[in-house]
């Protein structure tokens, strides 16, 4: 295929990245109690709807460039976006416990293997990265993540107010996703001297793999339970959902203008720390003062943990050079980063069960915004 792409080979692309990374998880936020009061699980338990496929995301992620190597890139998306589409259809029945958890771990388990592939398809095919491309692929993850969030209750109300409605309607998208996919040509990477095995001697790799790892439990465990934190205030409904309406569609304008900047002014790794300490500052206050300033500090903290999230993400993009090297660093950075990021949730739904409130939980993750702050300090490039 041309190194220039087609409009149509971006646009599958974008919709691949609004798809693939998100909905399937933070459309649960909005009804996540709800569902835990309806099926009489606890929040440990029903904590693992957002767990699981984070968990797959990660232990999956090194078969993305194997599979790659024998059945093509283009093919294997493919049945990726099929197999979430099937994850998201399941969930009619999702009434069910196991069925709930069943489609999380199917659409994790589809999830882990497209998301490497699409870092290495970006690099294909829009090699020169422009800044502007690498800020829409970034806005397109976000807008997939906010849409689910934000959009899952609205959805839910107009489907007779049936949540196994609310969550099933996350198919559509993924099955238009597969439409396009289904009309590119399949293209295996180019081996050379290449392998698909994963860089798991280098430490810096392992640096990046960190960084992704804890901005990603911070994301899932308050995709999970900021709604909860804030209710448990004495918010109304409305200001609740409000505010973690803003946390969330904040990072569209994050996800497009930090990488966006990056680029322009060659300043990827210290707008890195700047991302990791605003999200520090802001669990503080979330975690101690949650009456002071509430909106501005979910704005801030939507900002800062997207920009975390966004700048993380096309890291393999700097640190590689090649299609199949960027597919097999960003395997690894998601294999151990989600691996060890879907643990947060968990450890939240428990410290709410044992210590009857979620103040002490949320210590806990101010003492992860420290350690990406520490983490986004060692990436900085050292000066010679």
């Amino acid at each position: 295929m041309s190194t220039n792409p087609s409009r149509f080979v971006l646009l599958a692309a974008l919709l691949l990245a609004a798809v693939n990374l998100r909905p399937a998880i933070t459309s649960l936020s909005p009804v996540i109690e709800r569902i835990a009061e309806e099926l009489s699980l606890s929040r440990g338990l029903i904590s693992l709807t957002t767990a699981l496929p984070v968990l797959c995301m990660g232990l999956l992620a090194p078969l993305a460039p194997r599979l790659a190597l024998r059945f093509g890139l283009v093919r294997t998306v493919l049945c990726c976006l099929l197999l979430i589409s099937l994850a998201l259809l399941l969930r009619l029945a999702s009434h069910i416990p196991l069925v709930l958890i069943g489609t999380a771990l199917l659409a994790g388990s589809a999830i882990a293997v497209a998301g490497p592939l699409l870092s290495g398809f970006i690099k294909q095919h829009f090699a020169w990265q422009n800044g502007g491309i690498l800020a829409a692929f970034s806005l397109a993850m976000a807008i997939g993540g906010a849409s689910g969030a934000v959009l899952g209750l609205p959805v839910t109300h107009l489907l007779s107010n049936d949540w196994t409605l609310g969550l099933s309607f996350w198919a559509i998208p993924a099955l238009l996703a597969a439409l396009l996919w289904f009309r590119l040509p399949n293209t295996r990477p180019e081996t050379g001297a290449q392998s698909a095995s994963l860089p798991w001697h280098s430490g810096r790799a392992w640096l990046i793999t960190g960084f992704f790892a804890v901005q990603a439990g911070l994301f899932y465990a308050l995709a999970t339970w900021l709604l909860a934190r804030y209710l448990e205030v004495g918010f109304s409904d409305l200001r609740i959902h409000f505010l973690f309406d803003a946390f969330m569609l904040v990072s569209l304008p994050s996800a497009w203008v930090l990488p966006w900047l990056a680029q322009r002014l060659n300043a990827h790794y210290p707008l890195l720390l700047v991302s990791a300490l605003c999200s520090l500052l802001c669990l503080v206050f979330i975690t101690f003062f949650p009456l002071l300033w509430p909106e501005l500090f979910a704005l801030l903290l939507g900002f800062g943990l997207s920009g975390s999230f966004a700048l993380s993400l096309v890291l393999p993009l700097h640190e590689a050079h090649s299609p199949l090297e960027v597919s097999r660093l960003s395997a690894m950075m998601l294999c151990a980063g989600y691996s060890l990021g879907s643990l947060t949730p968990i450890l939240l739904g428990i410290g709410r069960d044992l210590f009857g409130n979620y103040q002490m939980p949320f210590l806990l993750l101010c003492l992860f915004a420290l350690l990406l702050s520490a983490l986004a300090a060692a990436l900085q490039p050292r000066k010679h």
